[in-house]
């Protein structure tokens, strides 16, 4: 897979995204934000087309590049923190629905996170809303902060503070909430040791 930076904030390029393949597709849209994305890579051996699927619109394509843009199999939007200019913001990650689960999302968070090094933002931040996007943070090298954002998100950031402890403070959190799917509240329940950094 290839991964690559379409553009920084606050000229990022709008890309549009089918909404019944990824979640959050309209947020891709807006100029206002950095974009990241992976594609799939000469050297990828799986069958990555979408032939099966019958919806109509684009997989991914920026607005600006036509149609002869490579499919997206995963996208990210960033922006700087609008208080602190030394911390970027992921606002999004989203990941093909017949993709998720293989790691795309830790690899392009660390791919963005990289970036944002390499331009001089000191951390990166994400807010996550279910145990499994917090745990695919914590393979990119994501550490919970204590802090929640929004409507109940956790934030982590990187560097962060990557111990056991603050790990199972983050399930904790999530155990102890009514909403959570079967899925979900067998997979905190299981929860009790950080991934290793992918």
């Amino acid at each position: 897979m290839d991964l690559d930076l379409l553009g920084w904030p606050p000229d990022g390029p709008t890309l549009r995204l089918d909404y019944e393949r990824f979640s959050y597709a309209g947020k891709f849209v807006m100029s206002n934000t950095g974009k990241a994305v992976v594609r799939p890579g000469a050297d990828d051996d799986r069958d990555l087309s979408e032939a099966d699927d019958d919806s109509e619109g684009e997989a991914g394509t920026p607005a600006d590049q036509g149609d002869d843009y490579d499919a997206v199999l995963a996208a990210a939007a960033f922006n700087e923190d609008r208080t602190d200019a030394g911390t970027l913001w992921i606002r999004y990650i989203t990941v093909r629905k017949d993709l998720r689960g293989e790691g795309i999302g830790p690899d392009l968070a660390d791919f963005v996170a990289d970036r944002a090094a390499d331009r001089g933002y000191e951390r990166v931040r994400i807010a996550v809303n279910n145990p499994f996007a917090y745990e695919a943070l914590y393979k990119a090298g994501f550490g919970y902060t204590g802090e929640t954002t929004g409507i109940a998100e956790l934030v982590l950031e990187r560097p962060g503070d990557r111990s056991a402890e603050r790990y199972r403070a983050g399930m904790a959190e999530f155990r102890g909430r009514g909403n959570l799917s079967d899925a979900e509240r067998a997979f905190v329940a299981a929860a009790d040791t950080p991934p290793a950094r992918a």
